[in-house]
């Protein structure tokens, strides 16, 4: 055990608010343990972080070996023997008012510590063991979705592909350009939110001369604003513009 866990009030500091612990002039240091609690009596909820925080700072830089583990146990068990004195407080004194405010506050402390805590701390090995079955039931819940997401979406893959004829794969990107300019009802026939989907359909179910298409020969041809292309960007040249969609008659 070490010989101090928190960080003491300077004799001649006679400040209000503060985080420090103890009292003006002489105090006895071997009862830092009951200091620390009534300073944190003053403390409101939301100052709870900042006065843990403060006192593990010193406690960390006074021994450099330490790992705030230590000092976590440490003040967690502060509260817990003070709660648990509080619980057994005659109710029939005058300083029960006093003594319930002051068990509720370590009830919100408590609350706080439970938090932060990632050793486990105060929890029994039964509570463990059941938070251990529930996230792995949680754990084969999810990989059951996973494989059902994996089997539908395989259902979807293939290893066939379309192949576009040598020399013509710029017609195909004018013709999928094409069919994004034709209207149906005064709406869009086919419409998209990104124009990236234009190129991956194309790289993923195409082959130019039983070849791969790479993404970054053709996502040029797909501006992300068709409005406004970059400098980037290019055009469909006329020559590879082979063909025209255009709206069949009507049959009678």
């Amino acid at each position: 055990m070490r010989a101090q866990y928190f960080k003491h009030r300077h004799w001649a500091d006679f400040s209000q608010d503060t985080n420090d612990i103890g009292r003006p002039l002489f105090w006895p240091k071997d009862n830092e343990d009951n200091h620390f609690l009534y300073r944190l009596y003053d403390k409101q909820e939301a100052e709870f972080p900042a006065f843990y925080q403060y006192h593990l700072d010193n406690f960390l830089k006074l021994y450099p070996d330490a790992e705030e583990k230590e000092f976590f146990t440490h003040v967690w068990e502060i509260i817990d023997d003070a709660t648990a004195e509080l619980k057994v407080k005659n109710r029939y004194t005058s300083r029960h008012a006093m003594e319930f405010r002051n068990k509720q506050h370590l009830k919100s402390f408590l609350a706080y510590l439970k938090i932060i805590d990632q050793w486990n701390t105060g929890r029994t090995k039964d509570e463990i063991i059941a938070d251990k079955e529930g996230e792995i039931r949680s754990l084969k819940e999810q990989n059951a979705e996973l494989k059902e997401e994996l089997k539908a979406a395989r259902k979807l893959e293939t290893e066939d592909f379309i192949n576009i004829q040598e020399g013509y794969l710029l017609t195909v990107i004018d013709l999928a350009k094409k069919m994004q300019g034709l209207e149906m009802n005064g709406k869009e026939l086919v419409f998209s939110q990104t124009q990236s989907v234009w190129t991956k359909m194309i790289c993923k179910n195409f082959r130019h001369g039983n070849k791969e298409i790479k993404f970054e020969t053709i996502r040029r041809y797909f501006p992300g604003n068709p409005d406004e292309p970059s400098g980037r960007s290019a055009a469909v040249p006329t020559k590879s513009q082979l063909f025209q969609i255009v709206e069949a008659k009507k049959r009678s």
